[in-house]
């Protein structure tokens, strides 16, 4: 009866032992925790559910861990945008009834991560008429909303909750009329020589190169003497390290060097944010396509995202980068409509030499638009890397994207309808959309 015990014991003993080391392994390596995670992630944070520590940055800490978590991965897009609920209006007295109905002085307020049955778009945990707890009383004020449902304040192309710049009343009054197609496009002036030179980047007039090399070396060569890295200086050597300690396939930081700017943005963005946080590069195999309508090509579903996976750093081929390294990997609807839209036609009269680089729309053109920066007191036009800012929710596209060629009007009633957006705006919206005939009212 002893020694039965003692087996029985040894026996609970080596399942707890093998079940702390199974989990144990888990928890020292950085992406493999699928057990401790108590619920499916958010759409926007999938990518880094297993690395937790890049949210839950210390074990014991509180609300105020994960605040700072959310405002330090958030701060760009937190710091451009012109929120129209931000925290002082919640810690006003005189807003104390709000306050104990809704505390939204911290993101997990809204944003519960871990519940995906109660997760809404853009990972709100909140029903989703929840803004009729502070504006029940809006039809007595603006006549126009009376009998609207408050589920739609945020999907009827209307209400943004942190920044409503491209739907602001005096905004939409100011741009009521014109036609849905302007003449002006943007362009794009990139000084990256005087850039370099600025920052001391460029150490020799001459560029230096590397004096033995086999055929592919060679033909890399030939391939850079042609491209904007070369007109810049831009050598083998400031990307390659020196002939002695030479690197065959330079790492990102090496980019890095000379495009913070882009890639911060990358990293801040879906195609790179695994590489902020420690973790290796995303694929599109790992993409959650399950709850989307995102899919891609099979043959390059395996392809890690890093910057040479749109840029071959020897050419520099920003029109590959705009449109044929998008399509190579996304097959959705949207993307795959793209060549026969009118978006897409005028890309391809600019391929074949029929109009101006200045006229063409290619992908990126809208999903990674140009911004101005200055930096060393030099104002450079960029491209846009974090295609977060201007993707979801899509009113974000309004100003810096939609308008540079088309009215306010035309551009919130096509992002408001979902079948044109599936056939990449090939045609006119089927609906019309009333914020710009409502808030013309008001100012009557």
């Amino acid at each position: 009866m002893k020694l039965k015990s003692v087996l029985i014991w040894c026996t609970w003993l080596l399942v707890a032992l093998g079940l702390a080391g199974y989990l144990g392994a888990q928890m020292f390596t950085e992406e493999q925790k699928p057990d401790f995670l108590i619920g499916e992630s958010s759409h926007g944070h999938y990518q880094i559910e297993l690395q937790c520590v890049a949210c839950h940055e210390s074990p014991f800490g509180g609300p105020e861990v994960l605040q700072n978590a959310c405002t330090s991965c958030h701060a760009e897009e937190l710091k451009a945008s012109h929120d129209s609920h931000p925290k002082s209006k919640f810690t006003d007295p005189r807003n104390a009834d709000r306050l104990a109905v809704i505390d939204a002085r911290q993101c997990i307020a809204c944003h519960v991560e871990h519940n995906p049955e109660i997760t809404h778009p853009m990972g709100v945990s909140l029903p989703e008429d929840f803004c009729f707890h502070c504006h029940q009383d809006i039809a007595e004020d603006r006549p126009s909303h009376q009998g609207m449902e408050f589920n739609t304040c945020a999907s009827s192309g209307c209400h943004n909750y942190h920044d409503n710049r491209a739907l602001y009343e005096e905004f939409l009054v100011d741009n009521a009329q014109g036609h849905w197609l302007h003449d002006d496009y943007q362009t794009i002036n990139r000084d990256l020589k005087a850039y370099l030179q600025a920052t001391g980047n460029v150490p020799e007039d001459k560029p230096q190169v590397k004096t033995q090399m086999n055929d592919a070396e060679l033909s890399a060569m030939t391939d850079w003497t042609h491209s904007k890295h070369y007109e810049s200086n831009i050598a083998c050597v400031n990307c390659h390290g020196s002939e002695d300690n030479w690197l065959d396939k330079p790492p990102m930081q090496q980019c890095q060097n000379c495009h913070q700017q882009e890639f911060d943005g990358f990293t801040s963005g879906k195609h790179g944010m695994r590489l902020a946080v420690g973790m290796t590069p995303m694929t599109p195999a790992m993409s959650r396509t399950s709850n989307s309508t995102l899919s891609f090509h099979e043959a390059n579903s395996n392809t890690p995202l890093t910057c040479n996976t749109c840029h071959n750093p020897h050419i520099v081929d920003v029109k590959q980068a705009a449109v044929n390294s998008c399509l190579s990997c996304h097959s959705d609807q949207h993307s795959e409509s793209f060549l026969d839209s009118p978006h897409g036609q005028l890309w391809q009269a600019y391929e074949n030499g029929q109009i101006a680089d200045t006229e063409a729309v290619s992908c990126a053109s809208c999903h990674m638009p140009r911004i101005t920066v200055n930096e060393m007191g030099i104002d450079r036009v960029l491209v846009q890397h974090n295609q977060n800012a201007v993707l979801r929710p899509n009113e974000k596209m309004i100003r810096p994207v939609c308008m540079s060629c088309h009215s306010l009007a035309f551009s919130i009633d096509a992002l408001a309808d979902k079948t044109l957006i599936k056939n990449n705006f090939t045609g006119k919206p089927a609906k019309h959309i009333e914020s710009i005939d409502m808030s013309l009212e008001r100012v009557k």
